[in-house]
């Protein structure tokens, strides 16, 4: 069997590359990794932290690229790549416009596609914008569907997707196993001399759909919060987009407990939101990575595609407005029992053996060796 793993964001890497680790272990199964390079700087850290080396690399990042952009040189540029390598199904992750270019560029070479984390919605088509259409339009020219819970395999039976459906638990989960450390040593100097003993929120926002007040409001509502709490610090790793980097530095630059940082690679990540308080994010990712380490969610958005975690209690959305945010955080910070409810509520997004069931249900639906892509997939 060939395999051709695409994706091209740090998102889109750190859940990909544990699946990838998981199908280099059989040997009868050819895999190839094709990045597109999409975020070039943050998606290098992951792939140098899993030890992984693309054999394809398209690196089509550039200045003020565009969805445009990136859809149409994606499209152009793995043409060649599925045609040389002929693989008998594709593996795209999520919901980015490099999986959405890259399943469409597999469809038009009449090559399966298999969506890892499928079934997500929000049923708001630009929220968040574009990834809600990309998924859907993923979902039409998929062939198997990797979803990470019950949820996710519902949404896609309401749309008409029944066949080869496989709840698989979150291929997130299985980064830990690689990344987290009890000894770990931070490689952010910044990172490396914080006291986490003191209490520590980690935040994350850059969200298109939160660029101009929305993104104000939240850096407003820190302000507040550490104006409150003299003992309390934000650590920030923000994002490169210039449009995020100015609304940032501009509300927040001079708050000396706001520590402002780059943008940090998983393994940092993941061992600061263990040795944090809480998170305050609107990424998709972290709703599902943070609780894997017991620490409550505030989702900076006016809906979710991860329901799962709002229902499990580990997760609550509370929207862009200023006083919504610093009115649930209060809470988390003076109520013992919600905080405790929150920490310690079951992640449902899986227990960390999600890329060895979709490797499984892979080797089970083709033969292995094969001559070509075009060999029938197994009947279940």
């Amino acid at each position: 069997m060939k395999i051709l793993v695409v994706f091209g964001t740090r998102p889109e890497a750190i859940k990909m590359c544990p699946l990838v680790l998981e199908l280099r272990k059989h040997p009868e199964i050819d895999t190839r990794v094709c990045v597109t390079g999409q975020h070039r700087a943050m998606l290098d850290q992951v792939l140098e932290i899993f030890g992984i080396t693309p054999e394809y690399d398209l690196a089509i990042m550039r200045d003020r690229q565009t969805i445009t952009t990136i859809t149409t040189s994606v499209l152009e540029q793995i043409e060649p790549v599925l045609k040389d390598f002929t693989p008998n199904i594709v593996l795209v992750h999520g919901d980015t416009t490099t999986s959405m270019s890259a399943a469409m560029a597999a469809f038009y070479q009449q090559i399966p596609v298999g969506h890892v984390e499928a079934g997500l919605r929000t049923y708001n088509i630009y929220s968040p914008f574009p990834e809600e259409m990309n998924r859907k339009l993923i979902s039409a020219l998929g062939t198997y569907f990797f979803a990470p819970t019950q949820g996710n395999r519902a949404a896609l039976e309401r749309e008409g997707v029944t066949d080869h459906v496989y709840v698989t638990g979150n291929t997130v989960i299985d980064a830990f196993a690689y990344t987290v450390r009890d000894d770990y040593q931070f490689k952010d100097a910044t990172l490396a001399g914080h006291d986490f003993s003191q209490p520590t929120i980690l935040l994350t926002a850059h969200r298109r759909e939160n660029l101009g007040r929305p993104l104000e409001n939240i850096c407003h509502a820190v302000a507040q919060l550490l104006a409150a709490h003299p003992d309390l610090s934000v650590i920030y790793p923000v994002h490169l987009n210039p449009a995020v980097r100015e609304t940032v530095w501009a509300i927040l630059g001079d708050e000396p407990r706001a520590v402002l940082i780059d943008p940090i690679d998983v393994e940092d990540m993941h061992n600061a939101i263990g040795r944090s308080l809480l998170v305050m994010t609107d990424s998709g990712g972290l709703q599902e990575e943070a609780p894997h380490l017991g620490k409550p969610v505030v989702v900076l958005r006016t809906e979710t595609e991860r329901p799962e975690a709002v229902e499990a209690g580990t997760a609550v959305v509370v929207g862009v407005e200023t006083d919504a945010i610093v009115g649930f955080v209060e809470r988390l910070l003076t109520e013992p029992a919600l905080y405790e409810r929150m920490s310690t509520a079951v992640n449902p997004y899986g227990d960390g053996h999600a890329s060895q069931r979709i490797v499984q249900i892979l080797k089970d639906q083709f033969e292995t060796p094969v001559d070509a892509h075009h060999t029938e997939p197994k009947e279940h």
